[in-house]
């Protein structure tokens, strides 16, 4: 892979993982309600799920649903589900965990296990390993995938946990978090529509 296709991956990678979709929308409302410290595990597993689904991907994976199209359906329908349940999970918070009760944070390995029904992550990793891998040079360009990705996931997944825990005290008002979250629940579950079709 030549330098000029290796740049274009890295900024594929970056905008594809920087805008919007559930995993950011997840991490915003986690910084919000629990901090940017609280939310690193959540932030980590993101990256390491990801990079997993890829070379999953890469190595067999993608082919396998393309073969198996039910497979897919069932998936998006399994993300699609979960994704609504942690919609309402964060539609229905009232209040800012103190770290003492109740709500948690996503863990490392709920955060990593998200990646594989993330219906977004799907489209990211399978449209990466069609444009970016050269057949000549497969396992090594299916490598180059993953590590432009693991180059751009901590900056792109920590400028939404960090903007969410910089509005954290303008959102301690309860009024004021009850309708960020539903807000941000509504955005979570719209988030599914491009990817569902």
């Amino acid at each position: 892979m030549g330098m000029e296709t290796f740049l274009s991956l890295i900024t594929f990678a970056f905008v594809s993982s920087v805008t919007p979709g559930p995993n950011n929308m997840m991490l915003f409302a986690s910084g919000v309600n629990f901090g940017f410290r609280r939310t690193l595990p959540h932030m980590f597993g993101i990256g390491f799920g990801f990079l997993s689904l890829l070379l999953g991907v890469g190595f067999g994976l993608g082919a396998l649903l393309h073969t198996v199209p039910e497979l897919y359906l069932a998936l998006k329908i399994l993300g699609g589900c979960y994704l609504v349940y942690i919609a309402w999970k964060i539609g229905s918070s009232r209040s800012l965990p103190d770290g003492k009760v109740g709500a948690n944070p996503l863990s490392f390995l709920q955060a990593a296990s998200f990646q594989w029904v993330n219906p977004k992550a799907w489209v990211m990793a399978v449209t990466a390993m069609t444009i970016f891998t050269n057949p000549d040079h497969y396992s090594l360009s299916v490598l180059l995938v993953g590590l432009a990705f693991t180059l751009t996931n901590m900056p792109s997944v920590s400028t939404w946990a960090g903007f969410g825990s910089a509005m954290r005290s303008w959102l301690s008002d309860p009024v004021r978090l009850k309708w960020f979250n539903i807000t941000m629940a509504v955005l979570l579950v719209a988030s599914l529509w491009p990817m569902l079709r």
